[in-house]
């Protein structure tokens, strides 16, 4: 006669088999009800779980990843040097969009940085390994090797921000283009006319999105593209101070600033500042983000809003998607699967 309670026959934890004769099925029923599979009737199933809450019965959740060749780990890989994830609101916001959607499944996340070689070559050998179920690659920038080793290991990955237009992984990103298009109609409908951009890194392909949109919407209201209004930044809140100081010596005449991220708008409304440049009066600013500096900025910045949280939360849906069917994506004979999320422009008193 099986013992009650949370103690099994053996006096130690009940088993599955115990659980299976309590019930009346066998062990292979037990264990699709507790996996949650369709194929068991209502009846069976009332009774496996019955005999589970009778016995006190806990899965074996580390026996059940392994059998199932499963880690129930993501990993979260940033590619970038930790100083910059703590600086910038994009990541932090990434984070909580991640974290918020993960936290709906039993799925442990892994925060990993791969700034340095030596980094990315300690990655490369605990990937290789197969320690997580699948990753999220977040700031890639076009010359990363590491979605090629994730395609080349068959880790299920997905990739925030494309490489490029012929991405091969799965990827969430915003309206870039639209974005970028959306703050210079925004300023030139302000009466602006000589409107600069400090862009992102132009190895990131969202940034060469932004700038391809500012460059149209110039094209298309018939104004010309003077590429000395153009300065590359690097997303910091220094690389805004060297670019607006740049453009200012440039043409001291530049009534608007579009800065591809709020932490280099922020840099540069410091120079005009210091130069004595009225915002918006005599440069109007926009920036990119919609991130807490924008609200918090004096006057409040206007910029374009992306999704970010919600860009995470699309993330973890289409990578626990491609968990569930780990067969190569070739082999499913399906196309690659890219979420593109709208843009918004925000509009504040510095525009």
């Amino acid at each position: 006669m099986a013992t009650h309670g949370a103690r099994g026959r053996s006096g130690g934890r009940p088993t599955l088999e115990e659980v299976a004769a309590r019930a009346g099925v066998g062990r292979g029923t037990v264990s699709r009800v507790i996996n949650g599979s369709p194929r068991v009737s209502d009846a069976t199933r009332a009774a496996v779980e019955a005999a589970v809450a009778e016995l006190g019965y806990v899965p074996n959740t580390a026996a059940r990843a392994l059998a199932a060749n499963r880690t129930d780990a993501i990993a979260l890989v940033v590619p970038e040097p930790e100083t910059r994830f703590f600086a910038e609101p994009y990541f932090s916001d990434m984070l909580r969009g991640v974290g918020a959607e993960l936290s709906e499944t039993e799925m442990q996340l892994l925060l990993i940085f791969a700034g340095s070689d030596r980094e990315r070559e300690r990655l490369a050998h605990y990937l290789a390994a197969h320690r997580v179920d699948g990753v999220l690659l977040v700031s890639v920038h076009a010359d990363d090797p590491l979605p090629d080793l994730l395609a080349q290991l068959e880790i299920p990955a997905v990739i925030s921000g494309p490489r490029s237009a012929a991405e091969t992984l799965t990827s969430v990103d915003s309206d870039n283009y639209g974005g970028g298009r959306s703050a210079v109609e925004h300023l030139l409908a302000g009466g602006r006319r000589t409107i600069a951009h400090i862009t992102g890194r132009l190895d990131v392909y969202g940034a060469q999105c932004r700038v391809d949109g500012y460059r149209d919407a110039l094209r298309d209201a018939g104004r010309g593209v003077d590429e000395l209004l153009v300065v590359p930044g690097d997303f910091t809140e220094e690389g805004g101070r060297r670019a607006m100081t740049l453009l200012l010596e440039r043409r001291p005449d530049l009534d608007a600033v579009f800065a591809g991220s709020d932490v280099m708008a922020a840099g540069a409304r410091q120079v005009l500042r210091e130069l004595g440049r009225r915002i918006p009066d005599d440069v109007a600013l926009v920036g990119y983000d919609d991130s807490a500096i924008a609200r918090h900025m004096d006057p409040p910045l206007t910029s374009v809003r992306q999704p970010i949280e919600e860009m995470g939360r699309a993330m973890i849906d289409l990578l626990l998607a491609e968990i569930a069917d780990r067969r190569p994506a070739v082999s499913r004979g399906l196309e690659r699967r890219h979420a593109l999320l709208p843009t918004e422009l925000v509009t504040r008193a510095s525009s």
